[in-house]
């Protein structure tokens, strides 16, 4: 008759911790701590309570973890009331929150749509880019800020006060741990028990004020030698928004201890500075200490991105992939880079990449239909768009693809089918500037002069950004001999777009208008 061996308990939820299954090492954990003391055993250093105490607060912080390095959103509350002074005329190409002059091979807005920021559209969406600084409120709270809502977010803070409710529902009867009975300076002295203990405050229960307390008094004990608790004071000064601290703590970590993880951290506080230039040269450093790391390489190409710069970006980019041959981000980069320089062949080839490591969702089928249509592969370009439209998981997406499909009747001629595609659009998503304007432009080809107004005065009030709309709307005052609201809206278009010569040239024949009167 064979022995069934039970594991022991606390190794058994070491496992469960090892295999990702939090909950069942919490639980496990839970009945450990509900022994009564004279059950424990002692152990060399710590006892199994401890271990058991310590093991647990980590499995609830995996539970909720999110990786502060690349989550990074600002709300409208962070970039409306920023009292963050930055140079009012930044010189061209030292500031993101005030877009320069474009450099380096930028494709212009003709070619590439740009955010409201005056930004090229990436290939990739990532938090924080998707439109850049608005200048006024109304504008900020219209701009669509995440990749699956086009609600903004209100506050930053208000995912992490969300973030912190997760303490109310993993314990019935309350919050594991009791934070205002806690005497902090009786934990900084035990560090294995003190580092469990400031992740699980600074995650789980998001009590930033708590977590930075345990990590000066840790600090303190460890005689300030530590870079860990360095960069994690540096992670709290960040968080309540003292940059300048926090930038202080991650240069004094690194002093210690070079991580890349640091750098990132140190580059971050520099970016929410307002700091491109020096926030490439602390990549440009990682990158001494650390050749060849791909994170650094890619944090290099997302600056010069956001700066306009798109030859650089794509360089680095190609570095990227050089290192690792599967990095979705700089795959779907450089394959939008070509397909907006006119070589929709070559993007086509990088977005099945994609699809060959895997990669299966409804952006990808719309963008493979896209290069079909422009490569000239027809019989390829509707089976993925209708992949698309099944793939698409909310509104805004089906509103993508149904837009791009009108293109694609544009392009062939079929313009009530177009025309059925762009009321589609707006169906599912009626912010879709973009879709007012070229419905606008179907209506002044069938005649019918106020309602195409009507829908370009729409399209640019959404979208001031958009230099077509504006100009539509020019022309389309010109010809009805309403010169004067023809003048004000080509000025916005060259505001809009300056190097657009067929906006010059209207400007210029409404000014011989206006001086022959």
């Amino acid at each position: 008759m064979g022995l069934e061996l039970e594991p022991e308990p606390l190794f058994q939820a070491w496992s469960y911790f090892r295999r990702r299954k939090f909950r069942q090492c919490s639980d496990l954990c839970s009945q450990l701590l509900e022994r009564p003391p004279g059950e424990q055993e002692p152990d060399c250093e710590y006892t199994v309570f401890q271990a058991a105490w310590s093991l647990k607060t980590r499995a609830l912080t995996e539970m909720v973890y999110v990786d502060e390095i690349d989550m990074d959103q600002e709300g409208i509350a962070e970039m409306v009331l920023d009292e963050n002074a930055i140079a009012q005329v930044a010189r061209p190409g030292t500031s993101l929150k005030l877009p320069g002059t474009s450099q380096g091979g930028c494709p212009s807005p003709a070619v590439r749509p740009v955010t409201q920021s005056g930004r090229p559209l990436t290939g990739f969406v990532r938090p924080s880019t998707q439109s850049g600084r608005p200048s006024t409120m109304e504008q900020a709270i219209k701009t669509p800020r995440t990749a699956l809502t086009a609600r903004p977010i209100t506050s930053a803070s208000g995912r992490y006060v969300r973030l912190g409710t997760a303490s109310m529902l993993t314990n019935p009867d309350g919050p594991f741990i009791n934070l205002s009975r806690l005497n902090l300076a009786k934990y900084a002295q035990k560090p294995k028990l003190a580092k469990a203990l400031f992740e699980y405050i600074f995650h789980h229960e998001n009590d930033v004020k708590n977590a930075l307390d345990l990590a000066a008094l840790a600090t303190e004990h460890a005689q300030f030698k530590d870079w860990w608790w360095k960069v994690q004071i540096g992670k709290c000064y960040y968080r309540l928004g003292l940059y300048r601290e926090a930038e202080k703590q991650f240069k004094s970590a690194l002093k210690q201890q070079d991580m890349v993880d640091t750098i990132l951290y140190l580059a971050k506080v520099y970016l929410r500075l307002d700091q491109p230039v020096t926030a490439l040269n602390v990549f440009k450093q990682g990158l001494d200490q650390f050749p060849g790391e791909v994170t650094l390489i890619c944090g290099i190409a997302r600056i010069y991105e956001e700066m306009n710069n798109i030859s650089s970006a794509a360089e680095y980019y190609k570095d990227v992939l050089k290192q690792d041959n599967t990095h979705v981000e700089a795959i779907a980069c450089i394959g939008s880079n070509h397909f907006y320089s006119d070589q929709p062949e070559i993007a086509l080839r990088f977005y099945r990449r994609l699809l060959q490591m895997g990669v299966y969702n409804c952006q990808l089928f719309n963008n493979l239909g896209l290069c079909c249509f422009y490569a000239q592969q027809y019989d390829m370009t509707l089976s993925s768009f209708e992949r698309a439209l099944f793939l698409a998981e909310n509104e805004e997406e089906t509103a993508d693809v149904w837009y791009n499909l009108g293109h694609v009747a544009v392009g062939i001629g079929d313009l009530n089918l177009a025309y059925q595609c762009f009321r589609l659009t707006l169906v599912n998503n009626n912010n879709y500037a973009e879709a007012y304007n070229n419905l606008a432009v179907l209506e002044m080809r069938k005649g019918h002069i106020e309602q195409a107004r009507a829908l370009l005065q729409t399209a640019s009030s959404l979208a001031p950004h958009m230099y077509e709309p504006h100009f539509n709307f020019a022309i389309l005052s010109e010809k009805v001999g309403d010169l004067q609201r023809s003048y004000t809206a080509a000025q916005k278009s060259e505001e809009a777009f300056p190097g657009h010569v067929d906006t010059q040239q209207l400007i210029k024949q409404l000014k011989q208008h206006f001086a022959m009167l």
